[in-house]
């Protein structure tokens, strides 16, 4: 099979209403919608491939010490912004658009969402107006940085236990 090209990127897999693409130049992978998603929409249900007891980059935290991959296994492919268009609802395992979604829109989440402290925090570069530049996870935001946000109920629990003290 020969590569689909789209800009600067190469398509690597489809999955349904997402594909895998790979930046050309940075060699970095991004999932992409393949259809339109409206606000609101369920893109797809997931789960747990595997419980972990702590973080990994490939993670998504569900509880104290509770930490899942993954399964469609392809879904770790969606990356950070400070401006997300997803979100993974962790109580009803539903991967939900933020807003509307076009063909071709990369799928973006907001790492602190589901995340109280990462295990590889990093420098953001989303470049947009709300950026928060050092993303470390929602223990390391301040209430009215983290409340702009969707957040999982473990990180909403999180967040107003520590704000309660």
């Amino acid at each position: 099979m020969v590569p689909a090209i789209t800009s600067a990127y190469l398509m690597v897999s489809k999955h349904g209403f997402a594909d895998i693409m790979q930046n050309s130049s940075t060699g970095e992978k991004s999932l992409h919608a393949s259809a339109f998603f409206d606000e609101g929409d369920v893109i797809c249900d997931f789960e747990g491939q595997r419980m972990l007891d702590t973080p990994s980059y490939l993670t998504v935290q569900v509880g104290e010490n509770r930490h899942i991959l993954l399964h469609p296994e392809f879904l770790q492919y969606i990356n950070h912004s400070c401006a997300p268009n997803v979100f993974f609802d962790t109580s009803a395992m539903q991967l939900i658009a933020l807003k509307a979604i076009q063909p071709g829109d990369e799928l973006l989440f907001f790492y602190p969402s589901t995340e109280w402290d990462m295990a590889q925090p990093f420098d953001c570069f989303c470049g947009t107006p709300q950026c928060l530049h050092r993303i470390q996870g929602a223990a390391h935001l301040r209430d009215e940085e983290i409340m702009q946000y969707r957040l999982t109920r473990f990180i909403q629990e999180k967040v107003q236990n520590r704000s309660a003290r």
